[in-house]
């Protein structure tokens, strides 16, 4: 008789995630196998092997596949497990599909892939030389930073082909199926079979694309956004992650991992590189980058010939006479678009959104309100009538005038998307409009539009961060921003860095081939560092402006975070047991950990519920682990190394 420890995919009791069971013939490691957990049978991954036990076990009912998971993908989900403080039996359900006891019919694949026309990459200097390191390298991360339009794509292409090549899988990881079209046309010049996956596809679809993959022989090319890192490949070569900066490479539910974090482990495991591309590393990976013996590859022009770089206008939206015509599209930028349209050719705008919560602003000198504490946004709270820190509590009266140019032009508001494009459908009648944001549908989407965005039958595109990166589009020639200094508001250590981010990578949509382009930018902050730097794409000042605000204000890379939720119905529930937990906190854990609140969260009324947080600040990793012990089961989120505060 041959006993395993089990994982079963469903959380049987609060402390355990495995049990023993025993089998008549061996079961390989990594087996998935059904199992009996009280009267109920479940799905199970083998995890190990053990001896008998001293108390009587249950069989192992069957084995559902031939092939076990891959050892590395067994281990990553000990990993995630552990790491982020997650149930094993949630991390499971995270990386296995739905249904997958279902017995599935194949299907053929319907899904067109626009293949986009390109001649054969002929690689520059700095690309052959970063190409030699990467092939060189030893297994590990490397970061690859390398300016818009430097050919990133073309080297992920060439190490791949590479890889393939020497009989291992690679998988490319993507922020968002947004840009999956993209990447999947650049790769099928390329490659024959490719495997696609993510979110929108049907359960039966994800199962039977996880059971091809488990199933094969052969080394495979996968694209997706985070869940591709989860496909049973036997051996994986590389790991790429594209745009490595995207916030949304962490995942926002239980298990709440970083995509970056789990491509590392899994690469070590694995014994394979790891690339992060990006023209805008985040502050906290370049700081890691520099800190560690790898090489950091630096991509510094562009990777076509005859490049000509954009011209850039910057609007000042406190002088009022630029804005005669319309309230956010200045005359500059009205001419500009109607120039480019008489062309026949695009303009893409960007609007912020998420950053255009109510504000307070100066109109006149651009000033706003920022906590004395945290050095970030105030919120306005109009039915309290005062701004908040939303990470200290400190609180201040709204004020009647600007306390740097004394003008009583104060504004608490922002401008939507959907009013952005109601308004150029009323300017540009005849013009064809598409609005891409979270509020399209599945056929509106970039995904669903990419070949009319791509062959330039969309004359103005209009969108929030979706369009702002990644996309490479022959007939753009204006690029418009509404306000760069929306997302500057928003009560976050990482702000700024999200708003250089996002305006570097806009101003990189243009400037990408022979035509002359133009980029227009419109703001009530011309001087601050985020729109400077992000304008002239200049990430060495601006990395280092945000690593001494960083130092100085106590933020990652420099501590750990850990962000508590407590949600209740009641607001009086909510702010009742916060403060119970906030003093638990103080009083019981170790006196290094800065313990910031409790204060209503950002976003204080979700779902019918009132939300407060704690804000843990730690030197060390496992201090916050032993805090997370204290948070209640119920009505608390725990969430280890927030991408933010929000």
């Amino acid at each position: 008789m041959h006993y395993y420890e089990v994982a079963p995919n469903q959380i049987i009791r609060a402390g355990s995630s495995v049990f023993t069971y025993s089998s008549d013939k061996p079961v390989k490691i990594g087996a998935l196998v059904t199992v009996e957990v009280g009267k109920k049978e479940m799905t199970g991954v083998v995890v190990s092997e053990t001896k008998k036990p001293n108390y009587a076990t249950k069989q192992i009912i069957k084995t559902i596949y031939d092939n076990p998971l891959p050892a590395p993908l067994v281990e990553l989900s000990l990993w995630i497990a552990k790491y982020y403080t997650t149930p094993l039996a949630t991390v499971l359900q995270t990386i296995l599909p739905s249904g997958i006891t279902k017995n599935r019919r194949s299907q053929s694949d319907t899904s067109e892939v626009y293949k986009r026309e390109r001649t054969n990459i002929v690689f520059n200097k700095e690309q052959s030389e970063a190409l030699k390191i990467l092939h060189e390298s030893k297994p590990g991360t490397i970061l690859l930073q390398g300016i818009t339009g430097s050919g990133k794509t073309e080297v992920y292409i060439e190490t791949a082909k590479r890889t393939i090549d020497s009989g291992r899988s690679v998988i490319v990881l993507v922020p968002e199926i947004a840009l999956t079209s993209q990447i999947i046309s650049e790769f099928s010049n390329h490659f024959d079979d490719i495997i696609v996956t993510h979110s929108k596809m049907s359960e039966a679809k994800r199962h039977i694309t996880w059971q091809k993959v488990l199933e094969s022989t052969k080394p495979m090319v996968v694209i997706g956004p985070r869940s591709a890192l989860f496909l049973p490949l036997r051996d994986v070569g590389v790991i790429i992650v594209d745009e490595a900066h995207e916030p949304s490479f962490k995942q926002e539910q239980s298990p709440r991992y970083s995509a970056l974090r789990a491509a590392t482990i899994l690469g070590r495991l694995h014994k394979s590189l790891v690339i992060f591309g990006s023209a805008t590393p985040s502050i906290a990976d370049r700081y890691l980058a520099d800190q560690s013996k790898r090489p950091v590859l630096l991509l510094t022009k562009p990777a076509r010939k005859n490049t000509i770089p954009p011209s850039v206008n910057l609007i000042d939206m406190t002088k009022r006479d630029n804005f005669s015509n319309y309230r956010f599209l200045s005359k500059q930028l009205e001419a500009q678009i109607t120039e480019t349209l008489r062309s026949g050719k695009q303009s893409l705008l960007f609007h912020n959104r998420r950053g255009s919560a109510s504000t307070t602003l100066c109109k006149d000198c651009g000033w706003t309100a920022d906590c004395p504490n945290c050095f970030l946004p105030l919120t306005l709270h109009a039915d309290k009538y005062n701004l908040t820190c939303h990470i200290c509590g400190f609180k201040d009266k709204i004020p009647t005038s600007c306390p740097v140019c004394g003008s009583a032009d104060i504004i608490h508001k922002g401008i939507g998307t959907k009013l952005i494009e109601s308004e150029l459908r009323k300017i540009f009648p005849k013009a064809n409009i598409a609005r891409f944001d979270a509020d399209n549908t599945e056929n509106e989407n970039v995904n669903a539009r990419y070949k009319e965005l791509y062959e330039g039958d969309i004359d103005i595109a209009i969108g929030t961060q979706v369009i702002g990166k990644g996309l490479d589009l022959p007939h753009l020639r204006t690029v418009g921003v509404i306000q760069a200094d929306a997302g500057l508001s928003l009560p976050d250590y990482a702000s700024s860095e999200r708003t250089f981010q996002l305006l570097a990578q806009v101003v990189g949509r243009v400037g990408r081939n022979e035509h002359p382009t133009n980029v227009i930018v419109q703001t009530y902050q011309p001087t601050n560092p985020a729109i400077k730097y992000g304008l002239t794409q200049d990430y060495a000042s601006f990395y280092e402006f945000a690593i001494n605000e960083r130092k100085k204000g106590l933020y990652p890379p420099f501590t750990f975070l850990l962000k508590l939720t407590c949600v209740y119905k009641t607001e009086s529930a909510s702010i009742k047991n916060s403060k119970a937990l906030a003093d638990e906190l103080r009083s019981k854990l170790n006196k290094s950990v800065r313990v910031l609140g409790p204060t209503p969260a950002f976003y204080e009324r979700q779902h019918g519920t009132y939300r407060w947080q704690i804000i843990l600040k730690s030197p060390k990793r496992e201090l916050l682990i032993d805090a997370m012990k204290l948070v209640p089961a119920t009505n608390w989120q725990s969430e280890l190394d927030p991408n933010s505060l929000l």
